[in-house]
């Protein structure tokens, strides 16, 4: 598991990034990995999974 902070979230469009904690990297999440709904600046927890266009986060939490 992985722990970060929503950096944007568009609901209409159903995806967004998540910033990883303790790392600059920027994660894409998907509506479809999203377990509980999110918001901007929530932290959450997340697994990562290969996607097409590199990592995705997946199985997102509220922390």
């Amino acid at each position: 598991m992985n722990n970060g902070t929503v950096k944007f979230f568009n609901e209409l469009k159903g995806f967004g990034f998540i910033k990883e904690a303790n790392s600059d990297q920027d994660h894409f999440v998907h509506v479809s990995g999203l377990i509980d709904e999110i918001r901007e600046n929530d932290q959450v927890t997340f697994d990562l999974q290969e996607g097409r266009k590199g990592l995705n986060a997946v199985n997102v939490k509220l922390a």
